[in-house]
Order: structure tokens, then sequence, then C-alpha cells
């Protein structure tokens, strides 16, 4: 049984990360580059020539909304796909990007991408289906913003930050409080005063950067009803 579900759990890591190595159409419209934690990859109103492909490493997602305001939107890991709209025409980026860990990433030529994605039909539904999960999340993060209250936002935010695949990459110790604000769209005083509020109703429990989820039902609750 417990062998049957890592077999599962490994089929589906492989579904999730696509390894451009095996598409020879790409090897010569493709260029590798590290960026060192806290570089920023590419800023939000800049000129986007490539689509972005996480190699290997952590990416905070990010829309600048004032001078020193921003909104976290997502985070994306090895085998996630970033200014994929320039496909389409989009000739802008729409969000800015850093790199929270040390990091990998492979730049692609626009038009030898859409290319591949027309010959290779099922490599084409994989990416689409990532990208329509983030355009979901999309939406969850409107709706934080417009309708619910400050401690329901917080909730979301670490719902969406305790998903497994986040966990594995250890996320919360490479977060800062103010990060954590940021994809709650609230202030880092409210962030801390409500962690901590959480963790006295046994929530969550706080030990230096890191944040366990305790009671994810109640989290949950908390997200729903604020």
């Amino acid at each position: 049984m417990g062998d049957s579900k890592n077999r599962g759990q490994e089929n589906q890591e492989k579904v999730n990360q696509f390894n451009l190595d095996d598409l020879t159409e790409l090897n010569e419209h493709k260029t590798k580059i590290t960026y060192l934690k806290g570089e920023n990859i590419f800023k939000q109103g800049a000129f986007a020539p490539y689509v972005i492909y996480v190699v290997k490493g952590l990416i905070k997602v990010y829309l600048q909304t004032g001078y020193d305001k921003q909104i976290n939107i997502s985070l994306a890991r090895t085998g996630d796909f970033l200014a994929f709209s320039s496909i389409f025409g989009e000739n802008i980026h729409t969000y800015s990007t850093l790199a929270l860990k040390d990091s990998e990433i492979c730049m692609i030529e626009k038009e030898s991408l859409k290319q591949v994605l027309i010959n290779n039909p099922q490599f084409a539904l994989e990416i689409t289906s990532k990208n329509y999960k983030n355009e979901s999340h999309l939406f969850e993060i409107i709706k934080n913003i417009s309708y619910k209250q400050m401690r329901g936002k917080l909730a979301s935010s670490l719902l969406y930050l305790s998903q497994d695949d986040y966990l594995k990459e250890d996320i919360f110790l490479f977060l800062t409080r103010q990060d954590i604000a940021d994809f709650a769209s609230i202030s880092t005083e409210s962030a801390i005063k409500f962690l901590k509020e959480m963790e006295k109703e046994k929530v969550l429990k706080l030990k230096g950067k890191n944040i366990e989820i305790l009671d994810i039902k109640k989290l949950e609750s908390i997200s729903k009803n604020g």
C-alpha cells in the first residue's frame, strides 16, 4: 500500500516537472542563468522578451502597487513557468519576481516555445493545467482583498503557503513576516498580532521563522468566516 502511494507521488512529480532537455526543439533557443537569493529576476513593467522556466529554486511573484507597497500573489518552484502570457502577445511583464533562494532559471525564446506547444499537444495540455491552477489562485486573492476581514485574509494566505509542495521546500524559513503580510494584503503589525492570536488558539505553532499548522480545519474556518 505504502509503495503504491509513493509510486503515485513520484509519477505526479514527474507530471508536474517538465524536462526541457527532452524537447530537442528548444535546445538551441534557451539559456540557463543562476540568480542568487534576493536578486530580482524581472520587474513589473519591463520588456518581456522571453518565457522563464524554473529549473530549480523558489521564486516570489508579486505586484508592485505603490512606491513601497506590494501584494505577493504566488510562489514559483521547480517546473513552473513565468511570463508565460508573453507567448500570446503580452510584451510587458505584468508582475515582478524575486529569488527567495539561489535559483536556476531557463530563458526560452517565445516563438520557439510557441511552436513546441503546437507540435506537442500533451506538453501544452500539462502547461495549460498548471496555469489554470494559477488563475484560480488569483481569483481567491481578489476575493480575499474584496470581502474578507484581516484574520480571514491571513488564514487564506497560510493555507496557500501550507500546501504540501511548499512545505517540502520549508517555505516559511524563506519568508519574512512582511512577506506573509504581503500575501494577505495586511500590515506586518497585523500579521504578527494575528499569528500570535492563532498560536494561543492552538491553530498553529510559531518557532522562529517557521510556522507549523496544528489545526487545518480551524484555519479553514477562520479563512471562511474571518
